[in-house]
């Protein structure tokens, strides 16, 4: 029957990235060597920190964040995530800015978009950041799959799954990229999947980490190693497999696409609100839809809030001296 996936009552701890987003969209093809005509913001974003506020704006009531951050836009991005309804554990890097991202948006149909990363201080994460404090309260932990991009975090990304396995706590992961993926290796990865309850791949990651080029024949295989696969591809939905077979087909929800980025975390985080809530995993796959199609709709990667809003960090008040390196052991501070 394989691991269970509901796990106990509890709220949601996400380890991941937090990272600063300039998203640029250009409404035609790039031209190489001059200038571009583009609508450019700089927003909050990460995959782990998206995961997290999408979470919280979908009904999730205690989601927690452990990451990484430079001292430049601590205050920032603390104060972005608290207005989402997150609580934030940001361990301020000291020698690291925070990663940045751009994010090439084609401003056509489609939206697709082309990433340019630095990961900064996100990937520095490290064992040290890691106590198993941490998971007091905690019904489920969702890993951010880029921490498993870089030695230091990919250790932390160990010591927090034998953590979950041992109190009981369900974990999750997102693979987050097919580049990073084939930098990594696919035996590392599957070689580390091995211990989770659910993986949430999209398409490409699916066929890849499968060596197959059918999603659903990709999505089957993987639920011989990970009990609950949930395959993600935009406008064709989503798979949920279990044991080998894939056992539903999830239809997306009709939506006009403004820009993609941060579309599967928004599918993801809606998807893990819903089983902390108790919804069965084909129910929580419908809800990742709509919300992955809700996301499409926006610029960047995360919900709507009605706090701060997407304001460029203010580096002149975000000095090291004034967030200071949280201690990890210590209670998570309220919302």
């Amino acid at each position: 029957m394989g691991r269970e996936v509901t796990g106990p009552a509890g709220g949601l701890l996400v380890v991941g990235d937090v990272i600063t987003d300039v998203v640029a969209r250009h409404p035609g093809p790039l031209a190489t060597g001059t200038d571009t005509a583009a609508v450019i913001r700089t927003l909050p974003g990460g995959a782990g920190a998206n995961v997290a506020c999408w979470a919280a704006h979908t009904g999730c009531a205690d989601v927690r964040l452990l990451a990484r951050v430079g001292a430049d836009t601590a205050r920032w991005h603390e104060r972005e995530l608290r207005a989402a309804g997150v609580r934030p554990r940001l361990v301020v890097d000291p020698a690291a800015p925070t990663g940045t991202v751009i994010c090439l948006v084609d401003a056509g149909a489609a939206a697709e978009r082309t990433f340019l990363t630095c990961s900064g201080a996100s990937l520095r994460l490290e064992p040290a950041d890691w106590s198993d404090a941490l998971l007091d309260g905690v019904g489920r932990l969702h890993l951010s799959g880029y921490l498993l991009f870089a030695e230091s975090s990919r250790a932390l990304a160990r010591v927090a799954l034998a953590a979950a396995r041992a109190r009981g706590v369900p974990v999750s992961l997102d693979p987050a990229s097919v580049g990073f993926l084939a930098e990594l290796g696919v035996d590392r990865f599957l070689a580390f999947a091995r211990g989770l309850d659910v993986l949430l791949p999209s398409r490409d990651e699916a066929c890849l980490l499968a060596g197959r080029s059918d999603w659903a024949d990709a999505a089957a295989e993987l639920s011989a190693l990970v009990p609950v696969v949930v395959a993600k591809s935009g406008a064709d939905g989503a798979l949920v497999a279990r044991s080998g077979a894939v056992r539903a087909r999830i239809p997306a929800a009709t939506a006009v696409p403004r820009d993609t980025t941060g579309a599967g975390d928004a599918f993801t985080g809606a998807f893990l609100a819903a089983l902390v809530a108790g919804a069965s995993v084909e129910e929580a796959a419908q809800r990742g839809c709509l919300a992955g199609a809700r996301a499409v709709e926006r610029t960047g990667g995360r919900p709507p809030h009605p706090g701060v809003g997407d304001v460029p960090p203010d580096t002149a008040t975000s000095r090291p001296s004034e967030a200071p390196r949280p201690d990890p052991a210590a209670p998570a501070p309220g919302p």
